[in-house]
């Protein structure tokens, strides 16, 4: 199992986006790199590896996505950040990795700066566990509720304009309707110049 998230910013599961910013903001100033620049090596190895570890946390929990994948994982017991899982249906694998670095400054008294970053692979195959978890998310289901409702419509105006039509030129052609018009129409104008 991973680190537990909530834990390593001092927080409970039902913690707010401000909760766990204001969380993250108190764990950054203590355990922050460049704050620990002067002390033991001990020290400053103890400060990076909780600074990585609140980045982290940070990073999975305020990402709504994220967090809820997680949120299921860690409820299902694989809580492990470097996780994998394959189906025999998609003979593909789905993995999610994440690293952590330092890039060094140069020479000069440059210091280097400390980084993060998520990655998401997919080799060969079709990952439908990854389709299902996008089309079961609620502005997915949403979406495809207003466009139902658009489509529904637009057939259902469809479907009373042809009605109206065949009840309004019941044996016509279109063009023998469109010639009955044009002689209204002339009609109308001789009448107004009368």
């Amino acid at each position: 199992m991973e680190q537990d998230h909530y834990k390593t910013l001092g927080l409970n599961r039902s913690a707010t986006k401000e909760e766990i910013k204001d969380a993250f903001r108190k764990s950054a100033l203590k355990f922050h790199p460049d704050r620990h620049a002067q002390s033991s090596s001990a020290t400053r190895n103890a400060a990076t590896t909780q600074f990585k570890k609140a980045s982290d946390a940070y990073e999975t929990l305020i990402d709504e996505r994220r967090r809820a994948d997680y949120d299921f994982r860690w409820r299902n017991g694989s809580g492990s950040s470097n996780w994998r899982s394959s189906s025999s249906a998609s003979s593909g694998n789905y993995y999610y990795r994440r690293e952590y670095g330092y890039r060094g400054g140069g020479g000069g008294g440059t210091t280097g700066e400390y980084y993060w970053s998520g990655t998401t692979g997919r080799s060969n195959g079709f990952d439908w566990r990854m389709m299902l978890r996008v089309m079961t998310t609620y502005r997915f289901l949403l979406g495809v509720g207003f466009a139902s409702i658009l489509v529904g419509s637009a057939l259902a105006i469809e479907d009373v304009a042809e009605g109206a039509w065949r009840r309004n030129n019941a044996g016509k052609s279109f063009e023998e309707a469109m010639e009955a018009l044009e002689n209204a129409r002339v009609q109308k104008d001789k009448d107004a110049k009368d």
